[in-house]
């Protein structure tokens, strides 16, 4: 997950309001049941310390939100009086009410698995005169362009008289043509737009040319629909659905392509190379010491790890991160506070441009090993323990 959206959270001092709240109840009483969720959430943060105004914030701001199964779920840290982030969540929190904590630092690391991490997916909707693009991400879908291509000749005729061998020629000619147009649009569609998957729907023919066509790069990322259409009618509705759960499913097979792959690098880098080098961190005290050298490019957490919620001590600055309330003094932190590791190990990964990532879509892999990273908590880093002054420079300018 990219965590440069949670910045302004980081930009305050706190102590912060953190409400994980459904947003998807019946209709028949949703607006009763939302009001006494709101309730429920500002009534546990005033019992965890919370001021009169922050509560009071966050309470309006929940019965505020619309009543919705999509998204299922929405996020908010509020402190002084202000709510200042509200995110959406892929996934609703589990139980049966709200969850609401008052700390130090803004609870994040929830975040990992209830917000949507999928990558950002361009879907082409293709046919043989071109294609229509969309983008689908954590925003939702927007449309992003469209392409048409040569329209004649365009359609082959049912004969086999050999005096229209050089029509029929001529529109596959015409197919390909458009199959390329179509090929190099997407390309520079998922450039521009940062995509980091493509799907193809459409006609079956043409996507499987299309897909032939791209760069190696993209073909390695597109998958083929069997659902949706480039100008989808009302009977096309049961389609447009079956083509929202293949996107949802695909994006959701790329988080856990992206996953293992981080989680095999992991298993690499953990174990020291002939000349003693080590490329991976896991457990609080190394992890805190990478953190405090900008060392951490990616930072690993394990849903159910026990090191989760250890005690660190912090100050201000995201990088005053210490196991030691004196050793946090010695770092600069005036009034260290007390923090979970893994929202504290999250502020630094984002103050320091770095990534995070839950490995909970791996829980079912069976050549995934359980128990990785040992405590719940690990990284890749930047450049490894051992590396010389020269690669330590190279990679903080990467």
């Amino acid at each position: 997950m990219d965590l440069g959206f949670l910045s302004p959270l980081y930009d305050r001092p706190g102590p912060w309001a953190t409400v994980y709240f459904a947003t998807d109840f019946p209709a028949e009483d949703g607006a009763a049941r939302q009001e006494l969720h709101a309730r429920a959430a500002a009534d546990r943060l005033a019992e965890q310390g919370a001021d009169d105004q922050t509560c009071r914030a966050v309470h309006d701001a929940l019965t505020a939100l619309p009543r919705t199964p999509n998204p299922p779920g929405r996020a908010l840290f509020a402190t002084s009086g202000e709510v200042v982030l509200e995110t959406s969540l892929a996934v609703a929190p589990d139980g049966d009410g709200p969850h609401a904590t008052w700390a130090p630092l803004p609870h994040t690391a929830p975040l990992l698995d209830l917000a949507d991490a999928g990558p950002r997916c361009l879907i082409a909707r293709i046919d043989r005169l071109g294609a229509d693009f969309e983008v689908r991400d954590t925003e939702g879908t927007r449309e992003v362009g469209r392409l048409g291509g040569d329209d004649w000749p365009i359609r082959r005729t049912p004969t086999t008289d050999w005096s229209e061998r050089h029509f029929q020629n001529s529109v596959e000619n015409t197919w390909e043509r458009n199959a390329a147009a179509v090929a190099e649009g997407i390309t520079e569609t998922a450039e521009r737009e940062h995509a980091d998957m493509i799907v193809l729907s459409g006609e079956h023919r043409q996507c499987i040319t299309v897909k032939e066509r791209l760069p190696h790069e993209l073909r390695a990322v597109a998958v083929e629909a069997e659902h949706g259409t480039r100008s989808p009618g009302s009977n096309e509705e049961a389609g447009e659905r079956k083509l929202v759960g293949e996107v949802a499913d695909a994006r959701a097979w790329r988080v856990r392509q992206r996953a293992a792959g981080v989680m095999d690098r992991f298993r690499a880098g953990r174990v020291p190379t002939d000349d003693g080098r080590i490329d991976a961190a896991e457990g609080v005290p190394a992890l805190v010491e990478a953190a405090r050298e900008h060392r951490i490019a990616t930072l690993l957490l394990r849903p159910d790890g026990p090191d989760a919620h250890r005690e660190v001590w912090v100050g201000e600055d995201p990088t005053q991160i210490a196991m030691r309330r004196t050793e946090a003094r010695e770092l600069g932190a005036g009034e260290p506070m007390s923090a979970r590791a893994d929202d504290a190990l999250i502020r630094a990964a984002a103050a320091t441009g770095a990534g995070a990532l839950s490995v909970s879509a791996l829980t079912d892999e069976p050549e995934q090993p359980s128990g990785l990273p040992v405590g719940g908590l690990g990284a890749l880093l930047r450049w490894p323990y051992g590396a010389g002054a020269h690669e330590q420079q190279e990679a903080l300018q990467s």
